[in-house]
């Protein structure tokens, strides 16, 4: 009993270090792309993975650019570089970094979500759920707006930078293929 006591003695006078609900003021170091950026925190640069998105790749070694990849990195530079505020707040349920040893959190700019607004403007898909995470319901409900309203990477229609600045030979061999199929689809009509 005694031993209990001053084990929690010890936890009410002795400060620590961070909850994990409290939001921490980070600065910009720079972006990566659409779900990943790095800060300086405590005086040390960190590379943050936000928790509960996913975006669109923009430098992958295998998928290469993906469309609305540029788009994603470009709205969370941006935002991220006009903020006067950025804060992180690390959830309860997730573990501190992922495989690749990026810290995972909630990403705040003024206030504002991070991922909640790339999902809004469908950015960002909700991805990578491991557990229950403080914000994935309301990121949730985001993504079924953004779904029912076809919105990015929801449309129907893909109108982002991706395919519009394809380089030509892609697009070349896009047309090409295009029309053997076209062909071979009337060809087939024709003998049916």
């Amino acid at each position: 009993m005694k031993k209990f006591i001053i084990v929690l003695i010890t936890f009410l006078v002795l400060p620590i270090s961070v909850n994990a609900q409290e939001k921490i003021e980070v600065k910009l170091k720079s972006c990566v792309d659409g779900d990943t950026a790095k800060f300086i925190m405590n005086k040390k640069e960190i590379k943050v993975r936000f928790l509960a998105v996913d975006t669109p790749e923009t430098k992958h070694p295998t998928k290469g650019e993906e469309p609305y990849g540029k788009e994603a990195k470009d709205f969370t530079c941006n935002k991220l570089k006009t903020a006067q505020k950025i804060e992180l707040e690390f959830d309860d349920n997730a573990k501190g970094k992922d495989k690749y040893d990026r810290y995972l959190a909630w990403v705040f700019y003024d206030d504002y979500l991070l991922q909640s607004e790339l999902v809004r403007n469908g950015l960002a898909e909700v991805a990578y759920l491991y557990d229950d995470y403080k914000y994935t319901p309301i990121l949730q409900d985001i993504e079924s707006s953004a779904k029912l309203k076809k919105i990015g990477i929801y449309s129907d229609i893909d109108n982002s930078y991706y395919t519009t600045n394809k380089n030509n030979e892609e697009n070349i061999v896009d047309k090409l293929i295009a029309s053997i199929y076209d062909f071979i689809l009337k060809f087939l009509e024709e003998i049916i």
